[in-house]
């Protein structure tokens, strides 16, 4: 049976993220990349009271695979991504072969980073969502990539324009809520993959050293001068991770 691959984008994103690893993979397998509610096509999304919650995301995800009949899966989240592929994995344990998180974490938001959060959603609501992202996209590259790359920095922020009020509120709230899920890491006896960049500032490589030994069947790889958006910075790097790792299951 060929396998079947679900890439979850994160915050600020959609899956135009992982374009270059949806190239790499579907040469193999089929490839699963939709956008979040709030995200993309789905930009307009009706937040429905319980919704802005990391676990209703990951019930919401799970309806998209039944629809399309998808009983397993190799389940792959970039940031707020991974917060989701976790908490998919404590609610269906069943329907992963393996996951991964790609600049993610299990740990749940210190009282400093709910801080920053919530500051973010004050300046939203206060100024304006555009005026928000423009400035936060730029930091989530490393240093010698901002510097070579501008354009496509541009590009993201031109993209980030789409974002309305209500989602990125709705995923900072989720995100600030979600409880530590290292358990989930001990307790499902699958493949789990932690990729952790060197010049991340949004989940520090600190972190991922952490867990890193907590995986029955743990692959852990670092991306050298890279920040949060591995995905872009070093996506032949990354590719060559994800198609070792899924060979691996």
């Amino acid at each position: 049976m060929e396998k079947i691959i679900v890439l979850l984008h994160g915050f600020g994103e959609d899956h135009r993220i992982f374009e270059k690893q949806i190239t790499a993979l579907s040469k193999d397998y089929a490839v699963l990349a939709p956008d979040l509610p709030g995200s993309g096509i789905l930009t307009q999304h009706n937040w429905e009271e319980g919704t802005e919650k990391i676990e209703w995301l990951a019930h919401w995800v799970n309806e998209q695979l039944e629809s399309k009949g998808i009983e397993k899966c190799i389940m792959l989240g970039h940031s707020m991504g991974g917060y989701i592929t976790l908490s998919f994995a404590e609610q269906y344990p069943e329907k992963l072969e393996a996951f991964g998180l790609i600049h993610s974490t299990a740990f749940a938001d210190t009282d400093a980073k709910k801080e920053t959060r919530q500051k973010a959603i004050i300046f939203m609501e206060e100024k304006e969502p555009f005026t928000f992202l423009k400035t936060a996209i730029p930091g989530l590259f490393g240093p010698d990539f901002s510097v070579k790359h501008p354009e496509i920095i541009a590009g993201l922020v031109e993209d980030a324009k789409a974002f309305t009020l209500p989602a990125l509120t709705a995923y900072y709230r989720a995100m600030m809520a979600r409880p530590d899920r290292t358990h989930v890491l001990e307790d499902l006896q699958v493949p789990i993959l932690l990729v952790a960049g060197t010049d991340d500032q949004a989940v520090p490589i600190a972190d991922l050293l952490q867990q890193a030994s907590i995986p029955a069947v743990g692959h852990f790889h670092i991306l050298k001068d890279v920040g949060h958006m591995g995905m872009l910075e070093a996506g032949d790097a990354l590719n060559t991770i994800l198609l070792n790792f899924i060979t691996s299951v």
